[in-house]
């Protein structure tokens, strides 16, 4: 046999593996670099840098009525929270918001089951959304005004419409994701109709789920202030979108900037708090979200 064609064999050998605690020093990161690996902490900069340009702005501008200093509006913000008098705006804007956000849920929930139970629901859905979710929110409060008249009622309908198509479609097209596999496993367990939905579905589908809550949210909101704005009081209680209106009429325009922050922070604290929660508990936990 020819020694050519024999091939040759590559010698063992045993490589010593360094243990991570004699790792050098010299190969860890700076502290500065390890801070700023905190999500937080990185927010919080830009946060500081908008203040920064805010309050340059301001002083350039010299005018505190166009445009108050962002010490101004912090204080405005500190003295309406300390005397109670915004915590109580926030309270029944809040109020509000819990109860409409919950109803749209509950009936983006229905309407999604029906869609992906039966063709007439599908057929339901897709007429509807494309009827309503491009209708500006606000756009209804005249009719709400008339049907449910100065009360909660009005400002609740109006939050059902901002969170129920949003809602509806991301989570009609999470359940659409959803693999076959899944649903032939549910089947073969017995599980159909609101029990398939319930146990296959809505936690398979759950990323799409939670971004469409994310996203209906901040149309509740902002449709919840806008509607403050032009509606007024709730049943002779304001709302912070009433404290913002109220103060802009009084010419009091760092209340004003302080009832818009307080929006901001809200949203800012929903985000970063609840939302992240949910997010690291379930999605991000189960390896469905990076």
């Amino acid at each position: 046999m020819n020694s050519s064609l024999v091939p040759l064999i590559r010698p063992e050998y045993e490589r010593a593996i360094q243990p991570l605690d004699t790792v050098s020093a010299d190969r860890a990161l700076p502290w500065p670099e390890k801070l700023w690996q905190f999500g937080w902490l990185r927010k919080a900069v830009i946060l500081l840098l908008l203040a920064v340009v805010w309050e340059g702005l301001a002083r350039w501008q010299d005018n505190d009525l166009l445009l108050p200093s962002f010490m101004q509006t912090a204080q405005a913000l500190a003295s309406g929270l300390v005397s109670g008098e915004l915590v109580k705006y926030v309270g029944v804007s809040l109020s509000v918001l819990l109860q409409g956000y919950l109803a749209g849920i509950a009936a983006a929930f229905v309407l999604t089951s029906l869609a992906v139970s039966t063709q007439f629901g599908r057929d339901l859905l897709a007429t509807l959304t494309s009827m309503f979710n491009p209708l500006p929110a606000i756009a209804l409060l005249p009719l709400a005004l008339l049907w449910f008249g100065l009360g909660k009622g009005s400002l609740i309908f109006v939050l059902i419409h901002s969170v129920l198509w949003p809602l509806a479609l991301s989570t009609y097209t999470g359940f659409q994701g959803v693999p076959e596999t899944l649903r032939m496993a549910g089947r073969n367990y017995g599980l159909s109709g609101l029990r398939l939905v319930t146990y296959i579905l809505v936690p398979a589908a759950l990323p799409s789920i939670v971004s469409g809550l994310k996203i209906s949210w901040a149309f509740a909101w902002r449709t919840l202030i806008a509607a403050e704005l032009v509606f007024g009081t709730t049943s002779g209680q304001g709302g912070l979108g009433w404290y913002i209106f109220q103060n802009r009429n009084e010419l009091y325009t760092d209340k004003v900037f302080a009832g818009l922050a307080m929006v901001i922070l809200i949203g800012l604290l929903v985000e970063n708090i609840v939302f992240s929660t949910i997010e690291r508990l379930t999605v991000r936990r189960w390896g469905m979200q990076r």
